[in-house]
């Protein structure tokens, strides 16, 4: 099994607000075991920044195409964050 470990930033254009993309988003990376945060931001987009293994956080950045009910990713922009402090859980920053 891969354990290395990954950090990245992702920002998510399309219908991504209103339509709970970040609640699905701290709930799908939970259920991968990242840590890191999701936002929405002024321009309708969402970031979200996270951190674990390699393969999860591939898989996430996979299902960020997708999102929830609803939604309709157009764009998933990421970037390799090559240090960063995560926080120990997944959380909605508002």
């Amino acid at each position: 099994m891969n354990d290395r470990q990954r950090a990245v930033q992702a920002r998510v254009y399309g219908r991504v607000q209103g339509v709970s993309y970040r609640v699905w988003a701290r709930s799908e990376a939970t259920q991968l075991g990242l840590t890191g945060w999701v936002r929405n931001e002024i321009d309708g987009s969402v970031t979200a920044r996270m951190a674990g293994t390699e393969a999860a956080v591939s898989s996430m950045v996979q299902r960020l195409w997708i999102g929830p009910a609803g939604a309709s990713v157009t764009r998933v922009d990421v970037e390799e964050l090559s240090s960063w402090n995560a926080p120990t859980s997944f959380t909605i920053v508002v």
